[in-house]
């Protein structure tokens, strides 16, 4: 949900390699490949013997901006105090009602995972993919060598906004120009893990949570993406794959989050980044609570590669960013299908 920016060559920004403990093998690049394992078999914390809790390195809040054509986001991870944390390139909590959206647009080079929390979004794309994703759905799209496409707000009937979360994944340099393809995750097809007495209740999207394992391979990018909520007096204690880079955004309510060494509090609209050590995030709210506290645990594969980016282009050199802006605007080498289209759900904006 980031736009082309009209700026010059110069604003091309270049991210040097960043920690990585468990380097990517050889992959071909084609939509065959079936992605690393998304529960990696042998894990050393998700099997730790004396599991130790992950600590915070840093707590961002995720401030309102305007983006797209009207919409508004609160935007995390992406923003000059965190411009990238390998594999995840941006984090957007969006709220987007009619008159407002994000019309025809260009990618390359990333996946994006798009989760609705409340209402709809209708998506179309230049090879003719279209439809709407609805409360509780996700929507992974694989941008690959290149696609255009729209999201607009659905009409509710009802006046009401559109909120959701768009989560952009950084793919392998081996897997940037693969062709583009989505993958839909309907909210009755995501299995639920209830714990600490009906206190928690887990969404497993993606990965693991107390026995009870995601649909999987739905992006190439390993990555868990877990819905938490916790009532009153509840206590969750959630093991992560070793080294993965992992946060924990709040939707709502405030929960305490347990080091190992103190209890930091993390309230709405922040975003807790962990260290990479340690095997588990501890989190839990107090039997005193007026409320639940709800917030999105997301852990991914680091990759160690360089990330160099422009606007919607993703990719790990320079000179790559300039051929993606140069096939974009001569309709070529993936973008052939872009001349003279046009969304019909983002017609007449932009």
């Amino acid at each position: 949900m980031r736009f082309l920016k009209t700026s010059n060559l110069n604003t091309i920004s270049r991210t040097s390699k960043q920690n990585s403990t468990r380097p990517l093998s050889a992959m071909a690049p084609n939509s065959t490949f079936v992605g690393l394992p998304v529960i990696p078999p042998e894990d050393p914390s998700l099997n730790a013997a004396s599991p130790k809790p992950r600590g915070i390195q840093q707590v961002l809040l995720a401030r309102e901006q305007s983006e797209g054509a009207g919409a508004t986001v609160r935007r995390s991870i992406g923003t000059p105090k965190l411009k990238n944390l390998t594999p995840f390139l941006m984090l957007d909590h969006f709220d987007v009602g009619i008159g407002a959206g994000f019309p025809d647009h260009p990618h390359r080079g990333q996946e994006t995972i798009t989760y609705l929390l409340d209402g709809a979004v209708d998506h179309e794309d230049f090879a003719g993919n279209k439809g709407t994703i609805e409360s509780g759905d996700l929507q992974f799209m694989t941008a690959g060598r290149g696609i255009v496409h729209a999201e607009m707000p659905h009409d509710n009937g009802d006046g009401t906004s559109n909120v959701g979360m768009q989560l952009w994944v950084d793919l392998p340099k081996d897997l940037k120009n693969c062709e583009p393809r989505y993958r839909d995750l309907k909210a009755k097809e995501i299995p639920t893990a209830e714990i600490d007495d009906g206190k928690v209740t887990v969404k497993v999207i993606s990965g693991r949570s107390h026995g009870v394992d995601s649909v999987q391979e739905l992006a190439y990018t390993p990555v868990w993406l877990l819905d938490v909520t916790i009532r009153p007096g509840g206590k969750i204690v959630q093991p992560l794959p070793a080294g993965w880079n992992a946060f924990a955004y709040m939707l709502e309510g405030t929960a305490n989050f347990d080091t190992g060494v103190t209890t930091q509090e993390i309230k709405q609209y922040h975003n807790a980044v962990f260290e990479q050590k340690g095997d588990q995030v501890i989190a839990q709210i107090g039997p005193e609570a007026k409320e639940a506290a709800r917030f999105v645990l997301v852990a991914g594969m680091p990759l160690d590669q360089p990330i160099v980016q422009y606007g919607p282009f993703v990719l790990t050199d320079p000179s790559q960013v300039r051929q993606a802006m140069m096939d974009y605007s001569t309709y070529s080498n993936g973008f052939e299908r872009a001349e003279n289209w046009e969304s019909a759900i983002g017609k007449g904006m932009g």
